[in-house]
């Protein structure tokens, strides 16, 4: 356990960081799932416009320190290639 003023004062901070950065997370995979249910129902004009949406939102994801920023051009790169392979 933690026995300085620091080390409690971290804990704290992280425990209040932790809330933030899963809401975050959350906010992302729904974007995300949005675009992938758009794909699954195979309309074009409906996945462009969610995955225009979507990525804003993984960049910031990307600028806050939530996701790795090779993570999140993975997933837009195979997002946009299923949106591009529905023509």
């Amino acid at each position: 356990m933690a026995n300085t003023p620091q080390a409690k004062k971290r804990i704290r901070r992280n425990e209040r960081r932790k809330v933030i950065n899963g809401n975050r997370v959350s906010r992302i995979r729904t974007f995300v799932k949005k675009v992938e249910a758009a794909i699954a129902s195979g309309d074009k004009a409906v996945a462009t416009e969610a995955l225009k949406a979507a990525q804003p939102e993984m960049q910031r994801g990307v600028s806050k320190g939530v996701l790795h920023k090779n993570t999140v051009a993975r997933k837009y790169s195979r997002l946009t290639k299923a949106v591009a392979a529905l023509g």
